[in-house]
């Protein structure tokens, strides 16, 4: 009859909880139903043990069914109220170990979660993501200064992550007495915490009390902040810890929760009693373990120090005294290095005749970067190159884009410039794309290069030419707008001043035929570029391709409609129906304005965007004097019929053979 009773009294001593309720308590759990994984067991008078000697192991224990904490995935949490009892035990009393957390989670399992200070939750991916939609409080006796730890004895409020939104050293403040009063985590006595959430005043409210010592009135943590958009409508309640190279034991022995009212006080009479702790066993730790622990962190510290030095040495870059006079971010090639998963690969954009260029993440910022290494084979000098590059990198304009700084180590260089994430645009033009862009985004493009080289030209405080317009230059942000990219073969000069080059660069196509006479690039040689662009894109076609084994030029295959009275019929057919035929009639006879094989003939970039915008009205090009003989393709003096090709430059920036340049410039048809 005395045993029945007493089964009784323990069955109503833990109640089982209910979905909708979430209200429980155990004065002890030798007769509960938790979930339990890793190192959490129940031992067999009913403590709740949450870890043991094993290093580097998690352990959860979480109450089997969720509870609901809302009505509705946006609505408010409600109030909620939880006090558990426990003790931590370390294996050496001076050293502390990681903590453990009573956590509340959308679920009971957390696959890649980390021991040691990662507490059994995150790892080093997902800590801090808002997707985690983890509420939790830690009582940790470690200090770890990259998640700002104010000690290693503290109680912490985490969301999301390991750096808590509030944090205090551990102790209390007993009711009518003044003065705080300390507690040492680590001391094996066992300990209350109280956790209270006020789902109208938005509110946590964290105390903690030894445990023959009753409720505080005053909190030890107590900041607002409303958990309604870390809840999911239902959640799971428990408690996580983990084990690191020092171990300390946790220990539940009692726990209470309601949601919507104040949870139980628990009955410290009935709680379980603590495993003795061996003096003798103290002793011999001290004398035989620590020794080795000690030898055991010397070994480490040595270890650190070769890595150390191993990674300056992988990382070591020379900053010389010529660079501090350029006002352009250096980056850190190991922020790089970092950024871009070490060069890999899969993180590979693009190859050209200046180097590789690498999607990256920046570390810190998270910002994307498109991290360009130049080759250094290049034959321009180093100090001459960057000084080039920091006066592009003063450039900014919405159509550009923007170099956010470089790098160099060992002779590369390394050029950090803005992500732009629908790359290039001959990939929509060319190769059966997976999108076709539309006429409309066809001309805001357009207009913005034209833009963009206005600027270029006229609106900053040197003239820049850029020397290789072409669509494959032409990057697309997230909005599909147009930028001017690679400025790896672009000169500067001061207005009113006479530009000079020394050698011939550029990309079959796209030059202009006093260009290659005299290799003197002007910005009417940019011009031309911009003109054999238009027609690029307007036409879906390349400027020189080679079909049915006759090489045909663009431009010329462009006036010949126009010379017939049907300029529309060079459009690109994928355009369909769907383009506005002003428009487009615009822009071919603007591409063959911009072709004239006279510099002089040709308009300013500004008049360009005035001719775009509608600002200007454009004649008609028979009005102009506009006849075959004006394009550089058809033959007429200053062209020979010998079939000399182009120099080649020393970036290898043409992107057609001898071959094409023989035909084209032995009169092309």
């Amino acid at each position: 009859m005395l045993f029945a009773i007493a089964l009784a009294v323990s069955l109503l001593a833990n109640t089982a909880p209910t979905h909708e309720t979430g209200d429980f308590t155990y004065n002890g759990f030798r007769s509960a139903n938790l979930s339990l994984d890793g190192l959490a067991v129940l031992t067999a008078n009913g403590l709740l043990k949450l870890t043991n000697v094993t290093k580097q192991k998690v352990s959860h224990a979480f109450y089997p069914d969720p509870i609901r904490f809302k009505n509705s995935s946006d609505g408010a949490v409600h109030s909620f109220s939880t006090t558990f009892v426990f003790a931590i035990v370390p294996e050496f009393p001076a050293l502390g170990a990681p903590g453990f957390t009573f956590v509340i989670a959308p679920h009971r399992e957390f696959p890649g979660a980390r021991p040691g200070n990662f507490f059994g939750l995150f790892n080093e991916t997902n800590d801090g993501n808002a997707t985690n939609h983890i509420f939790a409080v830690e009582v940790d006796t470690l200090q770890n200064a990259e998640l700002y730890d104010i000690n290693d004895n503290h109680l912490g409020i985490d969301v999301n992550g390991l750096v808590s939104v509030n944090s205090s050293p551990a102790g209390y403040t007993e009711n009518d007495i003044q003065g705080f009063r300390n507690l040492s985590l680590i001391s094996g006595k066992a300990m209350q915490v109280w956790v209270d959430y006020d789902g109208t005043q938005k509110q946590i409210r964290v105390t903690l009390a030894p445990v023959n010592v009753g409720k505080p009135n005053t909190p030890l943590l107590s900041p607002s902040f409303d958990l309604s958009p870390i809840f999911k409508e239902t959640m799971y309640v428990g408690f996580s810890s983990a084990t690191g190279t020092i171990i300390s034991s946790h220990y539940i022995l009692g726990w209470s929760f309601k949601v919507n009212g104040q949870a139980r006080r628990l009955d410290l009479s009935q709680l379980p009693r603590l495993p003795r702790v061996k003096k003798k066993q103290k002793s011999i730790l001290l004398t035989t373990g620590l020794p080795f622990l000690c030898l055991f962190f010397l070994s480490i510290l040595v270890f650190a120090m070769a890595y150390a030095i191993r990674k300056q040495r992988k990382f070591a870059e020379v900053l010389e005294d010529w660079e501090r006079d350029y006002s352009a971010h250096r980056f850190k090639y190991k922020d790089l290095y970092v950024a871009t998963k070490g060069f890999r690969d899969q993180e590979l954009l693009g190859a050209g005749g200046f180097g590789r260029v690498y999607r990256g993440v920046l570390p810190t910022s998270r910002t994307e970067i498109a991290v360009k290494r130049v080759s250094h084979e290049s034959r321009q000098g180093m100090r001459q190159f960057i000084a080039e590059i920091t006066s592009i990198g003063r450039l900014r304009h919405r159509n550009i884009v923007t170099l956010l700084g470089y790098c160099r180590r060992k002779g590369e260089l390394l050029l950090v410039y803005d992500y732009m994430p629908n790359g290039s645009l001959d990939k929509y033009l060319y190769n059966q794309p997976k999108l076709t862009l539309n006429w409309s985004q066809r001309f805001r493009v357009i207009k913005g290069v034209a833009h963009g080289l206005s600027y270029l030209h006229e609106g900053w405080e040197q003239v820049v030419i850029h020397r290789d317009i072409k669509a494959s230059n032409i990057l697309l942000d997230s909005e599909l707008n147009g930028r001017i990219g690679d400025f790896g073969l672009a000169r500067l000069y001061d207005h009113g001043t006479d530009p000079q080059t020394t050698h011939l660069v550029g990309t079959l196509g796209y030059l202009a035929p006093e260009h290659a006479r005299t290799a003197k690039a002007t910005t009417s040689t940019d011009v031309f570029a911009f003109g054999a662009f238009s027609l690029e894109v307007a036409c879906g076609r390349r400027p020189i391709e080679t079909r049915e084994e006759e090489e045909v030029v663009l431009v010329d295959w462009v006036f010949s409609c126009w010379d017939k009275g049907d300029i529309l019929e060079a459009r690109d057919p994928n355009l369909g129906t769907d383009f506005v035929a002003k428009e487009v009639e615009l822009v071919l006879q603007l591409g063959l304005l911009c072709s004239q094989s006279q510099p002089t003939a040709r308009p300013h970039m500004r008049q360009v965007v005035q001719y775009l915008e509608g600002d200007l009205v454009l004649e008609e090009l028979s009005s102009l004097g506009i006849s075959r003989s004006g394009f550089p393709f058809a033959f007429h003096e200053g062209f020979s019929r010998s079939g000399t090709a182009y120099p080649s430059s020393a970036d290898n920036a043409f992107s057609q053979t001898s071959s094409v340049a023989n035909g084209v410039l032995s009169g092309g048809r």
